[in-house]
């Protein structure tokens, strides 16, 4: 982990001595001033979409992997925006696109799913959770059997 922090700044430094060399400093200031506004901007407007989506997809009773998964990646996109650096400006900028947003998320959820497999919870017509002042309680038209607790005495 620390030698790829160490390569990404290595590679970040090397990105702006590269551009600075090619365009002058105070325009590479700018450009990366300007990278940010933008970003900030961009983050913002599909932030607010993904929530929404969250919103409206879990309203309607279907699962929000998508959703969340699209608001997880608008907020590292807008994270990755006001780190400074080109790569990361960039990479930023990927993840606030959809189209691009859309790419990271399938890749993003096939890793996922390799590791934990995905049910839906919560958000299907059979596994509806009712909250009561705080306080998760069973559906009173579930008709699955109550999970089972074992009681282990001490001697």
């Amino acid at each position: 982990m620390a030698a790829m922090f160490l390569l990404w700044v290595i590679a970040e430094i090397a990105a702006i001595w590269a551009v600075a060399s090619a365009i002058g400093v105070l325009a590479t200031l700018a450009l990366l001033l300007a990278g940010a506004l933008v970003g900030s901007w961009l983050a913002r407007r599909e932030g607010g979409k993904a929530v929404r989506a969250v919103m409206e997809t879990a309203r309607s009773g279907r699962s929000p992997h998508n959703e969340v998964t699209d608001s997880m990646l608008v907020g590292l996109g807008g994270l990755l925006i006001f780190v400074p650096g080109f790569i990361t400006d960039v990479a930023g900028l990927l993840l606030l696109l959809p189209p691009t947003r859309k790419v990271a998320r399938r890749m993003w959820l096939r890793r996922l799913e390799r590791r934990v497999p995905l049910r839906p919870r919560g958000f299907t017509r059979g596994g509806r959770v009712i909250v009561v002042d705080s306080e998760v309680v069973s559906d009173p038209d579930d008709r699955r059997d109550p999970p089972q607790h074992r009681v282990i005495e001490s001697e």
